[in-house]
């Protein structure tokens, strides 16, 4: 009988702090000391801000360390390196709330890479702004598309009125739920300063014409101008509105023969791979936010 491969537990440790001799040395040195079996390392000098940033993952099998003090054990050293830095274990199981407006491209993408197991989570939670999702559908003989993955899913109307009260409410359904990672796919709504400084943990995507391109429609104004080149762009959200850190992009060339359903085809294609790749190498422990910018460690 076929039996699926589970992988060892491992630690990793993402870390920044600025540059000096013997950093690598020094991190390895504490995973050695403790009988510890690196598996991948990996790091980054960033000449402009003198820093270096790595990403160090060591087997947990065999490590003398128990889980409850390699934290503090890293804390102690990190103090002196004067870093920032975070601990991730490889067993840990995140959960993800998937956010969605209309569109389902982006959101049907992820729930069947994560049915494939081509990254590992939970996904229990759904929020909309529209009910459209989570209505039965005639071709879809087994219902909504929540109802087809067992995801639970909660639409909650967002008008300038009713926004604030949502936000609490979807606050509340993120607590309910132990939710770590929010993914926006598709969900056309602003979230406000308050909420991303209660809930820094979110996940955008959208097309790469911004700033060129602003509010609706943006592919047919594409297609007036004649561009060349459309993309997508997965970043962390941030008080600045479609600027925070970049995970991840993509580009597709555009001939004159395309028309705006082709741009739209294609663009929506570049979102759905942008975006999965993105939300797969934050699950990886993989992204080090730094400022405004990251170091993404292959």
């Amino acid at each position: 009988m076929f039996r699926r491969h589970t992988p060892m537990p491992t630690a990793t440790l993402l870390i920044s702090c600025p540059d000096q001799k013997g950093l690598v040395a020094k991190l390895a040195n504490f995973v050695y000391a403790n009988g510890g079996n690196i598996v991948h390392a990996d790091q980054h000098r960033d000449g402009e801000s003198g820093l270096f940033l790595s990403r160090l993952e060591w087997e947990l099998a065999g490590f003398n360390l128990p889980r409850d003090r390699i934290g503090p054990a890293l804390g102690a050293i990190a103090q002196s390196l004067g870093a920032t830095w975070q601990l991730h274990f490889s067993d840990t199981v995140p959960r993800i709330a998937i956010w969605v407006s209309r569109q389902d491209h982006c959101l049907l993408d992820l729930l069947w890479r994560h049915r494939a197991r081509e990254f590992t989570a939970e996904i229990p939670l759904i929020i909309s702004n529209h009910g459209d999702l989570s209505r039965v559908v005639r071709d879809r003989p087994k219902g909504a598309i929540a109802d087809q993955f067992s995801i639970d899913y909660h639409h909650l109307p967002i008008t300038p009125e009713t926004k604030a009260a949502q936000e609490v409410q979807q606050l509340d359904l993120l607590r309910q739920y132990r939710i770590d990672l929010v993914v926006l796919a598709k969900y056309m709504q602003i979230l406000s300063l308050d909420f991303v400084r209660q809930f820094p943990q979110i996940i955008n995507i959208h097309h790469s014409f911004l700033p060129a391109f602003v509010g609706a429609q943006p592919y047919h104004r594409a297609h007036e101008r004649g561009v060349k080149i459309i993309g997508a762009t997965a970043h962390y959200v941030t008080e600045n509105l479609d600027a925070g850190p970049i995970i991840e992009q993509d580009v597709v060339r555009i001939s004159h023969r395309d028309g705006v359903p082709d741009l739209i085809r294609k663009g929506k294609d570049l979102e759905r791979m942008v975006l999965a790749r993105a939300v797969r190498l934050h699950l990886q422990n993989r992204v080090l936010v730094y400022g405004n910018r990251t170091v993404v460690f292959g």
